[in-house]
C-alpha cells in the first residue's frame, strides 16, 4: 500500500468510474416506465459481459503491486485480451455460487471461497473457464478457513474505513485487494515449491539391464 498507493488509488477511481451503470440501474429499479426497463436490461448486460473485464484486470493489477513489478494502470484494459475467458469464467462462476447459496448458503460460502482463486488464474495463467474453476478448486483445498477468515476481516475493515469520515474506505478497499492478491501470490508459491520438491525426490530411473550374450 505504501510503495504501490497513488496507483492503486488511481486504479480505485477508474473501478469506480466503470461502475457507474451499476448504480444507475439500482437508481431505475423502482421505475417502470419503457426507459427504465431498457436501462435494467441495458445494466443486465453491462453486468455480465463488460464489468467483469474490468473487475478481473483489477485483481491482476493488484497481484503486480504484490510481486513488486510496474503497476500500469493502462493495463486495466488487458482484460480485452481474454474477453471470451473472462465472461465465461465469471458466469460459470456466478452460476456455482448462486446454486451453492441456494443449497442453504452455507454450500454457496464454501462455494464462493473455493473459487477465489478464479480472476487471479484467468489473468495470470490465461486459464479458460473449466481450467480456472478446476485449478481455483485444487489450489485452495486446505485454505479454505483461510479466505473465508479474510473474507469476515475484510467486511469489518471496510465498515471501519467507512466510519473513519467515509474517505477511509480508500484504503480499506486497497488493503482488501491487496490482501487476497497476497493469499493467491502466496498459495501459488507453496504449491510450485511441493511440485517442485516432488521432481527432485523422484528417484532416477532404472538403468536398463545389460543384454546377455547369445549362446
Amino acid at each position: 500500500m505504501k510503495d504501490y498507493f497513488l496507483n492503486f488509488f488511481l486504479l480505485l477511481l477508474v473501478l469506480w468510474l466503470v461502475s457507474t451503470p451499476l448504480w444507475l440501474v439500482q437508481l431505475s429499479a423502482d421505475q417502470h416506465t419503457a426507459g427504465a426497463i431498457l436501462m435494467r436490461i441495458l445494466g443486465i448486460g453491462y453486468i455480465f459481459l463488460v464489468y467483469p473485464i474490468f473487475n478481473f484486470a483489477s485483481d491482476y493489477l493488484f497481484l503486480q503491486g504484490v510481486r513488486r513489478e510496474n503497476v500500469d494502470i493502462k493495463n486495466i484494459l488487458r482484460g480485452f485480451d481474454y474477453y471470451l475467458n473472462i465472461i465465461l469464467a465469471y458466469l460459470l462462476m456466478t452460476a456455482l455460487i448462486a446454486i451453492g447459496f441456494l443449497a442453504l448458503i452455507i454450500p454457496g460460502i464454501i462455494v464462493a471461497c473455493r473459487l477465489a482463486f478464479i480472476p487471479y488464474l484467468v489473468m495470470d495463467k490465461n486459464m479458460d473457464a473449466i481450467a480456472a474453476v478446476e485449478e481455483s478448486w485444487r489450489m485452495t483445498k486446505g485454505y479454505g478457513w483461510t479466505i473465508f477468515g479474510m473474507g469476515i476481516i475484510s467486511f469489518f475493515i471496510a465498515i471501519g474505513g467507512f466510519l473513519c469520515l467515509i474517505i477511509g474506505i480508500i484504503p480499506a478497499a486497497i488493503w482488501i485487494s491487496a490482501s487476497f492478491a497476497t493469499i493467491y501470490q502466496t498459495v501459488l508459491n507453496q504449491k510450485e515449491a511441493e511440485k517442485e520438491r516432488a521432481v527432485t525426490s523422484e528417484p532416477p530411473p532404472a538403468e536398463p539391464l545389460p543384454e546377455e550374450p547369445p549362446q
